[in-house]
Order: structure tokens, then C-alpha cells, then sequence
């Protein structure tokens, strides 16, 4: 489990700004490519998106560029760092990468996010690398839900045997987050919560999201978390726990019977703007300080100057960011539109 971000230590931070609402930079989550294996509707839907979506690597940040990137991050105060995708066990050369950056001062959590399909070949050199955490997505354990939500390109067996391979590395507790929506996966539910509880994972129901603008979102689609706990609830009793920190996004729930802890990301019906710390970095190098941003700053030609640069055009997009999207999405304009999901990671 992390320390708390009160716990964390300031001396490693000369410069640590705040945004225009007063909120602290701490969390980076940093894409290494944008493509992916997998063609989730809610995020990459297979009629949006062409197969060689993400490919070309030279529209990437080498690991060079990543790790100046990072060590800029680290001195204006992140101390969690998060690779992502697209699907990043696509990137070659991860485990190091990954051992590049747990080497760099500051950074207290390095974790991975990925839909675990590949995670089998990886999940060993990964640990070995130095990284401390793994999220799996998981949406169904059904074949048949699991492959649909896949946009037909998963097999749940595949997962399933990246998150056994995970344990055995060592990555305990594993977390998973599964995207609930009305009428595709709500019958999955209770079997995921078994699943996680028999296993020892850590499971996390996320509402879905308006993240970009090619997954068609309703709001009907939305499955509030409310109604998930209740569900949940019924079958196992609950009791609340208290965040692990200010900022944390998910609402944590213990089972009554001791067989370890449930959470709720509600980014819809509860948001959590005011606390939020976090900042995303695209695969091309690109500074987005809301999930819901519209634009982003390019930071490569920055990179090409050193870390002083990048510590300084950081700074200066943080202390103007005012993202609040969240919190005022029913009255911001139904056009607007927003930066892919697969771009920054979720």
C-alpha cells in the first residue's frame, strides 16, 4: 500500500505548484504507446479506429525521453507513476523502462495498467524490473460478455493467466478494474466480485465515462455506483473505509467478513475534481491536466531542451490548469469534444 501523499517527503521538490484551484501535482499516469490489441467499444471501438492504429514508433517517446520526462515530474512533486496505453506490454523493451524509472528519486509507486492478455509472457520481468503494482481491466468473466467488450479480439483465459502469472511474481494484491454498463455487463458483477474475493484482489467498479468522442457515451449507459454498492451489499455486507489519502479516487469498502476491500470509481454521479492531482502524458509527449481535456500541450520539442525545460513548462501548465469537468459536465457544452481514452490512458 502506498504512504499517504502528507507522508511523502519535500526536500527532493524545489518547486512544487499548485493549480488555480490549489491543487498539487502528485500522480503522473504516462502512456508508452497507443495502440492496443483489444478494440473495447467504450474506448476504442474497432469501426472508429484501424487496426494499425498506434504503430508507428517513431510518433513515440523513446525511453530517453520518458525518463528525462519523468525525473522533471519527480522534482515538481509526483511520487506516483503510472504506464499505460493503448495496451503498454505492447511497447518492446518495457521491463527496462521500468527499470530505468524505479530508479529515479521521488518516484515512491510505479504501476502498470493493462488488459492483462499479455501480461503472462511479462508479469516475471516486470517484478524483476522493479515495478510494484499491476491494474488489470476487467470488464466480464463470462467468454462470450468478456470477447463482445473485447470488440471480439480477447480471450478471458489469456487474462486470467496473466493475473495467476502476476501472483506468482510476487504482485500482490492485484487491482482490477472492471467499466460497468446498463445492459452489456451488468450480470457480471457479483461473479467478478467472487472472483476477486476468493483471489485476493482489490476490485474496482468505475462508471463509464464520456472519455473522448468515438465511444457514442449516453448517460442512460451509466450504471451509478450507488447501485452497484447496494447490489454488492446485499450479497455481502459492507462497511466504508477511510481514503488512503486525499485525492484518492475511488471510494473503498471493506466486507464485513474480512475477505478484503471493494471500490468505486464515480467520476458521474459524485465527482471528485477538487482533490484531483493528477496530470497525463500521451505517447507523443503530450501534457493533459484533465481526463476530459480537450487539448494538450506538446512537451517532445520541450524534451530536446532538458529536464530544466521540462521542469519549468510543467510548472507553468499546472499553475494554470482549472480543470473541472466533472463537476460541471451537465452544463458544459454537449460538443465539447475530449481527448481520446486510449491517448492518455484512462
Amino acid at each position: 500500500m502506498s504512504a499517504p501523499l502528507s507522508s511523502f517527503p519535500t526536500h527532493a521538490t524545489p518547486l512544487a505548484p499548485h493549480d488555480a484551484l490549489g491543487r498539487p501535482l502528485r500522480d503522473l499516469r504516462l502512456s508508452v504507446i497507443d495502440a492496443c490489441n483489444f478494440r473495447c467499444p467504450y474506448c476504442m471501438p474497432a469501426d472508429r479506429i484501424p487496426d494499425d492504429h498506434g504503430l508507428d514508433a517513431a510518433s513515440r517517446l523513446s525511453f530517453d525521453e520518458i525518463e528525462t520526462l519523468v525525473r522533471g515530474f519527480a522534482r515538481l512533486g509526483v511520487r506516483k507513476l503510472r504506464l499505460t496505453g493503448g495496451e503498454p506490454l505492447l511497447r518492446k523493451g518495457l521491463p527496462d523502462l521500468v527499470r530505468r524509472l524505479a530508479r529515479i528519486e521521488g518516484i515512491e509507486d510505479l504501476a502498470l495498467t493493462t488488459n492483462g492478455s499479455l501480461l503472462a509472457h511479462h508479469a516475471q520481468a516486470l517484478r524483476d524490473a522493479g515495478l510494484h503494482r499491476i491494474t488489470v481491466s476487467l470488464d466480464a468473466l463470462d467468454p462470450a460478455i468478456f470477447a463482445a467488450m473485447s470488440g471480439g479480439r480477447g480471450r478471458i483465459d489469456d487474462v486470467l493467466a496473466g493475473i495467476a502469472a502476476a501472483t506468482t511474481a510476487g504482485f500482490a494484491p492485484i487491482k482490477l478494474n472492471c467499466v460497468v454498463q446498463r445492459g452489456v455487463n451488468e450480470s457480471q458483477v457479483l461473479p467478478l466480485a467472487a472472483f476477486a474475493r476468493e483471489r485476493g484482489h482489490v476490485l474496482r467498479f468505475i462508471e463509464y465515462m464520456d472519455v473522448g468522442t468515438c465511444n457514442g457515451w449516453r448517460r442512460d449507459a451509466v450504471v451509478p455506483s450507488a447501485e452497484l454498492r447496494d447490489m454488492l451489499h446485499a450479497r455481502w455486507p459492507l462497511r466504508p473505509l477511510d481514503p488512503n489519502y486525499r485525492g484518492e479516487v475511488a471510494a473503498r469498502y471493506a466486507y464485513a467478513d474480512g475477505a478484503g476491500e471493494i471500490g468505486f470509481v464515480s467520476s458521474v454521479t459524485a465527482p471528485f475534481c477538487g482533490d484531483c492531482h493528477r496530470a497525463r502524458i500521451s505517447a507523443d509527449g503530450t501534457l493533459y491536466t484533465c481526463l476530459f481535456a480537450a487539448e494538450g500541450q506538446p512537451l517532445r520539442a520541450t524534451l530536446q531542451h532538458g529536464e530544466d525545460a521540462v521542469v519549468d513548462a510543467v510548472a507553468h501548465a499546472w499553475m494554470r490548469r482549472a480543470d473541472r469537468y466533472s463537476e460541471i459536465r451537465g452544463a458544459a457544452s454537449a460538443s465539447r469534444r475530449h481527448v481520446e481514452m486510449y491517448l492518455v490512458g484512462g
